[in-house]
């Protein structure tokens, strides 16, 4: 039997709207924490890549025996997936924003993706990235359904789209379509500062 099964009275379907969502929060999160994609954390569990989705959507309702394998896939204990943080601030203090594991490398590289905006159940995200020199992402473009726009607050990126590079300093906005192959790369001498607004999420 499902947990939170569809006898839920009308009157609380608030409430499981937001504990369904809080879940997803929590299982994203610890994911993510583990540096895990996805696709690692169905391939652990045995749980299938769109339940998982779903999950992390806020999305499922999904049973014990499935958090239980979820948990054990992320090494951590069943009730710690049930720690759902109750915070409905929409503000986000300076160099307070999430810690995001975007990419496989980004923890071993030094790249610091943190996540502006209070939670990933949105329909766009804002991530501030810091990029160290001689940083490149061109080993694993980006293909994707939705919008980027990306503006640099300090330094010099390389944005590159099908072949085609574009250099942007400081100050300077590139808007594309993320179903377009697109890499990056900080060629230096000093740290990037972007802003990166993606609509849909990427997680």
């Amino acid at each position: 039997m499902d947990m939170l099964h569809d006898e839920t009275p009308v009157n609380d379907l608030n409430g499981l709207t937001n504990l369904q969502a809080g879940l997803g929060e929590q299982v994203r999160r610890l994911r993510q924490e583990k540096g895990f994609t996805l696709e690692d954390v169905a391939q652990l569990s045995g749980c299938s890549l769109g339940s998982l989705s779903q999950l992390e959507r806020g999305k499922a309702n999904p049973s014990f025996m499935t958090l239980a394998r979820i948990a054990q896939a992320l090494n951590v204990p069943v009730a710690r997936l049930l720690q759902i943080e109750n915070s409905t601030s929409p503000v986000v203090r300076r160099f307070q924003g999430r810690r995001l594991n975007v990419h496989h490398k980004a923890e071993e590289n030094g790249t610091l993706y943190e996540l502006l905006t209070p939670d990933l159940d949105r329909a766009l995200e804002v991530m501030r990235l810091e990029v160290p020199p001689m940083t490149s992402t061109e080993t694993t473009p980006f293909v994707h359904q939705g919008e980027e726009v990306g503006i640099i607050l300090r330094g010099t990126h390389e944005v590159h789209l099908n072949g085609t590079c574009y250099t942007l300093q400081a100050g300077d906005t590139i808007s594309y379509s993320s179903t377009i192959p697109h890499w990056y790369r900080n060629p230096g001498p000093e740290v990037v500062e972007a802003l990166w607004i993606i609509t849909p999420p990427t997680f």
